[in-house]
């Protein structure tokens, strides 16, 4: 691949722009805002001007509602020979594709599954997608081409593909990520009616589960309305539990005895099913793979340093195997043993070392 063009320099398209423009692909930038695009451009992400030839391969990264519309204006000007998306919904925008007349030969949706709290092109990262999955969804009529440039794409920008019909990928998402990014807002949106005094005692568990509810609402919106119906449909698996729990609650104070042991027994049974869900998730792609990696940080004479070593570990956000604690009689200078997943281990490693700790 030597061209591509970006077509939406938020933080998706200028991060993907950064990551091509990084491994010498000639990119173009375009958007409806200027400002955006001269941000972008100043951020070394591509050339602030549309290509004079259809360039190899254009990337639409505008929201879902305006996605089809977007491909089909530029398929008019022959802006490239293949494109592709990174809308968080595949099926409706191909539906609404095929409505427009679009040559869907030349398109095969995409969604990389990466993004921060953080948008516009002053947040993007040309390594946002390295190691993350990034989905493509090839119909029967996508050529193989098509195809080959897309996978090409991901490649160049580090990711890991998957490929999945449209109609799989946004059931998957809408459990994966769209749920949770409306039960954080709507979680976050409790703190509104909280006293001073409750909120100010938000720790780290209130502040993980509310991350995302920090994202674009107005995206956000036209994400969960462009899927409704899957998320509608956990919605209402998920309104039955929220009743039980709320009854078994109830009964917990008001009941019986013999009702309080049931109900008991039923949120349990509830938050052990958490427990068991969350151990379905997989280890992000390559940092499950072989032993953990051993890292040796010395600690030095005062316990609280471990404290502190850990609440360092805590906010890289790379997750422990274990640890290993000198033996007691140990001298000082005994080293702690961080065990961490073997592809995490320079990632921690650097972290770790920028605040401080001497890693070996």
């Amino acid at each position: 691949m030597h061209t591509a063009a970006v077509v939406g320099t938020g933080l998706i398209g200028t991060s993907i722009a950064l990551a091509l423009t990084g491994r010498g692909v000639t990119t173009h930038l375009i958007d409806r805002d200027p400002e955006s695009v001269r941000l972008a451009a100043a951020r070394g992400a591509g050339t602030p001007r549309p290509p004079t030839a259809p360039v190899d391969i254009a990337v639409i990264a505008v929201p879902p509602s305006d996605t089809a519309r977007s491909i089909a204006e530029h398929q008019k000007t022959e802006l490239a020979r293949a494109y592709t998306d990174v809308a968080s919904v595949k099926a409706l925008p191909h539906a609404q594709c095929l409505a427009l007349g679009c040559d869907t030969t030349a398109l095969v949706g995409g969604h990389p599954l990466a993004g921060r709290e953080r948008s516009g092109p002053l947040a993007a990262r040309a390594d946002l997608f390295q190691d993350r999955h990034w989905v493509l969804t090839p119909t029967p009529e996508t050529s193989e081409t098509t195809l080959n440039r897309a996978l090409e794409l991901v490649s160049l920008c580090g990711a890991v593909p998957v490929l999945l019909a449209p109609s799989d990928h946004d059931r998957a998402v809408a459990l994966v990520s769209h749920l949770p990014h409306l039960m954080a807002s709507l979680t976050a949106a409790r703190l509104l009616d909280g006293e001073d005094h409750a909120v100010r005692l938000a720790g780290r568990g209130m502040r993980d589960v509310t991350r995302i509810a920090a994202g674009d609402a107005e995206l956000w919106a036209d994400i969960l309305a462009a899927n409704a119906p899957a998320v509608g449909a956990l919605l209402t698996d998920l309104t039955t539990d929220l009743l039980r729990t709320a009854d078994a609650l109830r009964r917990l104070t008001e009941g019986e005895p013999d009702g309080q042991h049931a109900a008991l027994a039923e949120l349990t049974g509830m938050l052990r099913r958490g427990g068991e869900g969350r151990a379905r998730i997989a280890t992000p792609h390559g940092e499950g793979a072989g032993s953990p990696t051993s890292l040796s940080v010395p600690l030095g004479e005062h316990d609280r340093r471990l404290e502190r070593l850990l609440d360092d570990v805590g906010e890289t956000r790379v997750d422990l195997e274990g640890v290993n604690l000198p033996h007691t009689e140990a001298p000082p200078s005994a080293p702690v043993e961080l065990l961490v997943a073997p592809d995490a281990a320079h990632r921690l490693t650097d972290a770790l070392r920028e605040r401080g700790w001497a890693v070996r």
